[in-house]
């Protein structure tokens, strides 16, 4: 048996409640990894019960209380869905779930806390502050180019970067959705790399190429041909152990459990090895046809169905 996926539970003994939906701006990025783990699951032999989240949370817990799973796979992906919140609810009710718990949940979702952990334990992250919207739309909060983000969304919803003679500031400013404060970052140019961790093993090093944009934003992750994934990266060899090595300690830092995806930037614009950057780490990482983390699993043997039961097999609840 592979050692990524030893597999005790006996799937057609296993009641799976799968959660996928949600209501966050990854909504529908969730319904497509939902739908790719339940086929998974259902292939695999478990008994799964879809159940697509909305606005209704009593409505979810009393399906969940109907249902009675033995585990509940969770497949929601940004707020509510990554941040701790129905990771505490599913720890009221008593329901081992996939993925991490509520404490590393809710740092991870936090990019601000999170970095804050990543530079205790030493790991290399980019200078950054969090500025109000209205400093933001009066003025450039460090030198340019910088990336302005959401304190607390994923996939890279809300991303962009001010380079030099770039004039969209006070637009963004003035279009903000995502609270009164915004996360402003160093741009570090060069490379986009990632690296799935299962457990206490990191998977692989991917170099991700954008296709459908000037990053890896949203359109490049989820369209059809919108990126390249090279694995394994073309990189320096101590850089790909370093990037390896980086994940593992941000998934123990945070207290992840299960899977998690750390994002990294690599600047070798100057010749290799360059600088290696942990941007954030992601404690659900997506599951849909263009994934990355289900890229790297069969980069290492182990095929979707695999995955997906390892997760199950991984399910606990608290912190």
């Amino acid at each position: 048996m592979n050692a990524f996926a030893p597999i005790a539970r006996d799937p057609k003994d296993t009641h799976v409640a799968v959660l996928h939906g949600g209501i966050s701006a990854e909504r529908e990025v969730s319904l497509a990894s939902g739908a790719k783990v339940i086929d998974a699951l259902r292939e695999a032999g478990y008994r799964v019960t879809p159940l697509d989240v909305g606005t209704d949370l009593a409505a979810t817990i009393a399906t969940l209380r109907a249902s009675a799973p033995d585990v509940v796979f969770n497949a929601l992906h940004g707020r509510f869905g990554e941040d701790g919140c129905i990771q505490g609810v599913l720890d009221w009710m008593g329901l081992p779930y996939t993925h991490s718990g509520v404490r590393a949940s809710a740092l991870a979702m936090d990019k601000v806390a999170a970095k804050a952990v990543f530079r205790a334990a030493g790991l290399p992250v980019t200078p950054h502050r969090v500025v109000d919207i209205e400093e933001l739309e009066a003025e450039d909060p460090m030198p340019r180019p910088y990336v302005v983000k959401p304190v607390n969304e994923g996939s890279s919803v809300g991303v962009h970067i001010v380079r030099s003679g770039d004039n969209r500031r006070a637009e963004i400013a003035r279009n903000w959705r995502f609270g009164k404060q915004a996360l402003v970052e160093e741009y570090i140019p060069g490379r986009e790399l990632t690296v799935g961790v299962m457990g206490d093993r990191a998977l692989a090093v991917t170099d991700i190429l954008a296709d459908a944009g000037e990053f890896y934003d949203y359109d490049s992750k989820y369209a059809n041909g919108g990126s390249r994934h090279v694995i394994p990266a073309q990189v320096a060899p101590e850089i790909y152990e370093k990037a390896m090595e980086v994940a593992v300690a941000a998934h123990q830092a945070l207290g992840c459990r299960g899977a998690s995806r750390s994002d990294f930037r690599y600047d070798d614009t100057a010749g290799e090895p360059g600088r290696l950057i942990l941007l954030e780490v992601n404690t659900q990482p997506g599951l849909t046809p263009t994934s990355l983390l289900p890229e790297q699993a069969a980069h290492r043997g182990i095929d979707f169905k695999a995955l997906c039961a390892w997760m199950v097999e991984q399910a606990s609840h608290g912190p």
